[in-house]
């Protein structure tokens, strides 16, 4: 488990080890939605509750889109349909983003108290999910987001992110965050993403891990690279203490 500097709250950005997944999602897979034991996720996730100190895990069912679930009082842990931010203003629970190669991007405002977790691979880049969020925290906390403090967790890194049909599928705006002729930089697209929604530069921490290349990580690309589709996901969480 890692943590940034930059977040004033309590977070956890979680590697593979030390859960009790068997192959291929050892093992502290925390994703329901990929084949594994549902009890050895359960097992996961309260394991890295126990870490953190959080009571409450909130979660969604990803799908690279670009809603978001503003999150309520909640009496125990819940996993919501088809979201891929999370935000709220409620102490003691933790915002979950499952992943295995797309970016969790944490978000914390200290001085209006409130936090969000976007799940953001390159389709959530194509779609601005980040700025989506930022301009939600301001509508419905009055975040300004100068006043924010980001970090983007270890993730697909620009030796790995290869696009051969780029054209196709990354808008012309993202074309000039291309590193070589086919591989493209979604850290720093990440990152001028969330200068673009107003978040100040020295605000914001890359991790700067490529999970394909770390085998400490949960990687699709990877996996898939080794003809083994199957793989876990590996999360990050941020919360607000009581």
């Amino acid at each position: 488990m890692m943590h940034s500097s930059k977040l004033t709250a309590p977070h956890g950005i979680f590697d593979r080890l030390n859960g009790t997944s068997p192959a291929p999602y050892s093992s502290l897979n925390l994703s329901y939605g990929v084949g594994d034991d549902q009890d050895n996720v359960a097992a996961n996730r309260q394991k890295v509750k126990q870490l953190l100190g959080v009571g409450i895990l909130a979660s969604a069912k990803q799908v690279h889109g670009d809603r978001i679930w503003s999150v309520g009082d909640l009496a125990g842990d819940m996993e919501a349909e088809g979201y891929d931010a999370l935000i709220t203003d409620r102490p003691g629970i933790g915002l979950l983003i499952q992943q295995a190669d797309c970016q969790a991007v944490l978000l914390h405002d200290p001085r209006r108290r409130v936090i969000a977790a976007v799940h953001c691979g390159w389709r959530g880049n194509v779609l601005n999910i980040i700025t989506i969020t930022i301009e939600r925290l301001r509508r419905d906390y009055r975040s300004e987001p100068g006043d924010l403090r980001a970090v983007i967790s270890p993730s697909l890194g620009p030796c790995c992110a290869e696009f051969i049909n780029y054209r196709q599928e990354l808008p012309l705006s993202l074309h000039a965050f291309r590193t070589t002729t086919t591989h493209f930089d979604l850290w720093k697209i990440s990152h001028a993403q969330l200068t673009g929604a107003g978040v100040p530069a020295e605000n914001i921490a890359i991790a700067g891990i490529c999970t394909c290349c770390d085998a400490t990580y949960f990687s699709h690309r990877r996996s898939g690279k080794k003809g083994k589709p199957a793989t876990g996901r590996q999360g990050s969480v941020i919360f607000l203490p009581r």
